[in-house]
């Protein structure tokens, strides 16, 4: 349980850690190549048994991780601007709400119960996914707009569900770490070659304020993945359980932080959306 905790904890900071990228105009692709390496490193010098980075290309896991580096470049992009354009809880809102991808896929792959409940709970998230992100101001409507969001839901909900998937059938408890490591560095590399095609179309420098962003935010994006897997390995916990958990405790605290530090205003829909989602998530989990 104190793993659950702790990723509740830290998947809020990081909703936070983005929204102040926007403030002090952070370079997010730099910031998020920097992240990655310091996640990489983290996962090697945290690893549970002694290895040979040889090895790696050659572990069961090593696709999964491919393909997990690839998407989490492309989400945490989608999760810094859905941050800085919706607000910190549309962003927590939009991501954590995608619970109802990996509870829909532990369905088939896992065997896990379905019950009229926890369809109505995946309908009521769904819905609470556009009240939560929808702005009233015709002008922040434009400006915003919900293909951010959708985009988060939709990313995130795969990365929970490949998680998932690749926990039980090749990452043993050894291995967590170092797989952690491994897509993390996978990450780092695709990161790398945006950047390298960016700057050779504009060439500047990388900004001293890019890499301490990109060092704030390495450090609880690889203690937060670290946590979930963690969190997934005991026993127990049905998958979707666990994830409405973690994810109810994320949109509720996220919620708070907006409101308590950033003096984020809520519509009525947007007050809705985030009491449906908690509804919502709460549903499932008593399913």
């Amino acid at each position: 349980m104190i793993y659950l905790f702790f990723s509740i904890l830290i998947s809020t900071g990081l909703f936070v850690i983005f929204k102040y990228f926007g403030i002090y105009k952070v370079d997010i692709l730099k910031a998020i190549f920097i992240n990655y390496i310091v996640a990489f490193s983290l996962g090697f010098a945290f690893a549970e048994r002694e290895f040979s980075f040889a090895e790696i290309p050659s572990q069961p896991w090593f696709f999964g991780a491919v393909f997990l580096g690839a998407l989490f470049v492309a989400i945490f992009f989608v999760m810094a601007m859905t941050a800085q354009r919706n607000g910190v809880s549309a962003a927590s809102v939009a991501g954590k709400m995608s619970v109802v991808i990996p509870v829909f896929f532990g369905v088939f792959l896992y065997n896990e119960s379905v019950t009229f409940l926890k369809v109505i709970g995946i309908i009521i998230a769904l819905i609470a996914v556009y009240l939560a992100s929808v702005k009233e101001d015709k002008i922040a409507t434009k400006n915003a707009g919900l293909l951010f969001p959708i985009l988060l839901f939709l990313g995130s909900g795969t990365i929970d569900t490949t998680l998932k998937y690749m926990e039980v059938m090749f990452v043993p408890k050894s291995d967590v770490s170092i797989f952690s490591g491994s897509l993390f560095g996978i990450a780092a590399i695709f990161s790398l070659s945006i950047l390298l095609i960016q700057a050779f179309k504009k060439r500047e420098a990388f900004g001293f304020k890019n890499v301490i962003a990109g060092i704030a935010l390495g450090i609880p994006n690889y203690f937060s993945i670290v946590f979930l897997i963690k969190a997934l390995q005991t026993e127990g916990f049905e998958s979707s359980t666990l994830f409405t958990i973690n994810n109810v405790g994320t949109v509720i605290l996220s919620t708070l932080v907006g409101i308590l530090i950033f003096k984020e205003q809520f519509s009525i829909k947007n007050k809705i959306g985030v009491t449906l989602a908690i509804v919502g998530i709460v549903i499932v989990a008593l399913a």
